[in-house]
């Protein structure tokens, strides 16, 4: 697991950093979670269990155990990606070993909209740019990766590959709004003034 990153703020353009290859399709998020890990009281901990029985199985091949992956940052996955159960365990999970951003050819619904609501972008490309990419990954772990959201692609020091968002999600990330607690406290001071003007807030006295 990366060690203790910072988590996304406000406006998101562009994830830099190593890429991680998780090759397979249909990938749920039982297996980037396993359920006995939701009893958890915080999300702290779920960096170190994600992917855990996966991991226990492969006996350190898994790719997130790997020396090179280490703090990879740009996770590229194939179809159906987070499919499976709602939880939102697996993004909150994949944010806390490092993962910034996810590229793959197709996202669960629900998965990807938890991701959106961490910060993390998750965006398509074809099944032949995305074994591409894997290929060109596994062949060669630079660090010098890309993802820009403004201008939609993905790069690394040689070469360029177009990626697709849908608008609604994409304005989300590059204007900030999808980082509601940052706005909360930004705001704090227009939430207080509203708070004034609505009677049923000013002068409560709460029943001991």
């Amino acid at each position: 697991m990366n060690p203790e990153p910072s988590f996304p703020l406000g406006i998101i353009t562009q994830i830099r950093g190593k890429c991680i290859v998780m090759r397979g399709s249909d990938i749920d998020t039982d297996r980037i979670i396993p359920a006995r890990f939701l009893k958890c009281v915080s999300f702290q901990a779920l960096g170190e269990a994600v992917f855990a029985d996966d991991r226990t199985q492969l006996k350190g091949e898994h790719p997130f155990d790997l020396s090179k992956n280490q703090n990879a940052s740009i996770l590229i996955v194939n179809e159906n990606f987070g499919c499976g159960s709602s939880r939102e365990h697996a993004p909150q999970a994949l944010l806390r070993w490092g993962i910034r951003a996810i590229i793959g050819q197709s996202f669960a619904e629900i998965f990807y909209g938890n991701c959106l609501a961490l910060g993390i972008p998750c965006v398509t490309t074809t099944e032949a740019d995305i074994l591409q990419i894997q290929n060109t990954i596994n062949n060669d772990s630079n660090e010098n990766w890309s993802l820009n959201l403004t201008e939609l692609k993905l790069k690394n020091p040689y070469r360029s590959w177009d990626i697709k968002m849908n608008q609604g999600p994409l304005e989300m990330l590059i204007s900030g709004n999808w980082d509601i607690t940052s706005q909360l406290l930004n705001n704090d001071k227009k939430i207080t003034d509203t708070i004034k003007k609505v009677p049923y807030l000013n002068n409560f006295i709460p029943i001991k």
